[in-house]
């Protein structure tokens, strides 16, 4: 019996569901296991490989879509976790560091606010072990001119 702590709980009673695993871009793999930890590569907002946020945030999108689309980047990235476990969620212990940089100006100052939409999810999906440490940063460009992209890493048990 699930308990109210355990993550796959916690999806199915946010009603959130996850997008399917995306295949890797280029010469890596999404996902690398060293000891008590997951590395998940840089995942971008695609729901099922379609591209859903182009563009600068704080030009082309507003910092609201900024939030969604780096809610999305974490919602493809439980998605890889969730494949790395074998479905199994529970064996998540803790999110450990979450790294998102955000297409933007020279002049765009809200990285951290955009980022949180990535944060908020992991907290909500994890609890406690969702909590993090974190870097936001900036760039003129992401490939596919994707709005923002993270990546994370994780101790499993």
């Amino acid at each position: 019996m699930k308990n109210e702590d355990d993550a796959d709980h916690r999806l199915a009673a946010l009603g959130i569901e996850l997008p399917t695993v995306s295949v890797p871009r280029g010469n890596y793999v999404p996902v690398a296991h060293t000891g008590a930890y997951l590395f998940v590569s840089g995942q971008g907002p695609r729901w099922n490989g379609e591209l859903r946020y182009a563009g600068r945030v704080g030009t082309d999108l507003s910092v609201a879509d900024g939030q969604e689309a780096a809610k999305l980047c974490a919602l493809n990235i439980v998605s890889h976790l969730a494949n790395a476990c074998a479905g199994d969620l529970s064996r998540i212990a803790r999110v450990v560091r979450v790294a998102g940089v955000v297409q933007s100006g020279p002049d765009f100052a809200e990285h951290a606010t955009v980022l949180n939409g990535a944060s908020d999810l992991f907290v909500e999906i994890f609890g406690e072990r969702g909590k993090h440490a974190r870097i936001a940063t900036g760039a003129s460009s992401l490939p596919s001119r994707m709005a923002v992209e993270v990546e994370a890493i994780f101790e499993i048990s």
